[in-house]
């Protein structure tokens, strides 16, 4: 049996930001990262039900840890509880966040021991600002990282960055930026997507069960994108020295296969999703899906029938890892998903 690693939380299903790169931002609603994020009812997830989330996990799987992360969870309704709970059943948390709300949530972040905070910033501030919809965006998340790190029991702190058609060629600034500060990581994701084409193909040959659709390319033009100015940043990143880890996702040696990844991305480039063998997304009505919310809306149970080690151990994600693994490790529409590269 495969160890689960990462109970991913759906905490809430609102945003306070209006991210370019998100279906959640452009308002794409039919799409599974969409439905995955902001489908399931109520808004947030009832204090009972993370109780008992919590309460399982403790039993069946101490060793796992909770990973705050849809769609932005220092605006969840029971924040404060919630960590207050994890703490007492001793299981670790991170919180994936945009960082609007970090300073104003800072006390509780470091009253409850939050073992790590992942902040997304898209760039410098006038970039990062213009991606995410909000002028203030990028000097909160600042004030929120300057406030947990006069602590010196602090949670670490580690930076992604989607990289898109807005932020090329400003991406060595992020890195340069944050030089001076102690963060943990700085990692840079290449863009996640599914094209129409990407999802017809997969559909025609897994879509009964694994229903698969087009996701985060509402606004962002692939075209648009300058892979010469791109990889002149990866070079340029690659050879900065920084206290912290710089790390891409995939890591692309080559400009010939930025344009692979970009322009063919029928091609796989990652070898095989691992997610699905140690992950699971619990959403805000009790219902459960493989991996997090890029993958199919596929409900391997619900927690107000069942429990996390009988859902764990369920049938319908047993197909499904049997079935990527006859496929070669990934499907069609897996291509140019995080998961796929590891």
């Amino acid at each position: 049996m495969h160890t689960l690693k990462w109970l991913v939380l759906g905490v809430n299903n609102i945003c306070n930001l209006h991210c370019k790169m998100c279906d959640v931002g452009t308002g794409s609603k039919e799409t599974n990262f969409s439905e995955n994020l902001i489908g399931a009812r109520p808004i947030d997830m009832p204090l009972e039900l993370f109780r008992e989330i919590s309460l399982q996990a403790k039993s069946y799987f101490p060793n796992a840890k909770l990973g705050y992360a849809f769609t932005e969870p220092l605006i969840y309704k029971y924040l404060e509880e919630s960590l207050e709970i994890a703490c007492v059943n001793e299981l670790e948390v991170a919180i994936t966040t945009n960082g609007l709300k970090l300073k104003q949530k800072a006390n509780a972040i470091l009253e409850y021991g939050v073992e790590n905070i992942f902040l997304s910033l898209d760039g410098t501030e006038e970039i990062h600002n213009s991606i995410r919809g909000n002028k203030y965006s990028f000097q909160k998340a600042l004030d929120g990282i300057e406030e947990l790190i006069k602590h010196a029991k602090r949670p670490k702190i580690s930076i992604f960055c989607v990289i898109t058609e807005w932020n090329i060629g400003n991406l060595s600034e992020l890195v340069e930026f944050f030089s001076q500060y102690p963060i943990e990581q700085l990692g840079f994701m290449h863009t996640n997507f599914t094209t129409v084409e990407m999802a017809q193909e997969h559909n025609m040959h897994h879509g009964y069960y694994y229903h698969a659709t087009h996701s985060n390319i509402e606004e962002i033009n692939i075209d648009e994108m300058n892979l010469d100015l791109l990889w002149s940043d990866i070079c340029r990143i690659k050879s900065l020295a920084t206290d912290f880890k710089v790390s891409f996702s995939p890591e692309i040696e080559t400009r010939e296969m930025l344009d692979v990844f970009y322009h063919k991305p029928k091609l796989f480039i990652g070898r095989k999703c691992l997610d699905i063998y140690r992950n699971i997304m619990l959403k805000s009505d009790g219902s459960v899906i493989p991996a997090h919310g890029r993958c199919f809306n596929l409900e391997l149970g619900n927690l107000y029938q069942s429990d996390l080690l009988t859902i764990w151990q369920s049938q319908v994600l047993r197909k499904l890892q049997l079935d990527l693994d006859k496929a070669g490790g990934l499907f069609p529409a897996c291509a140019r998903c995080c998961s796929a590269f590891h």
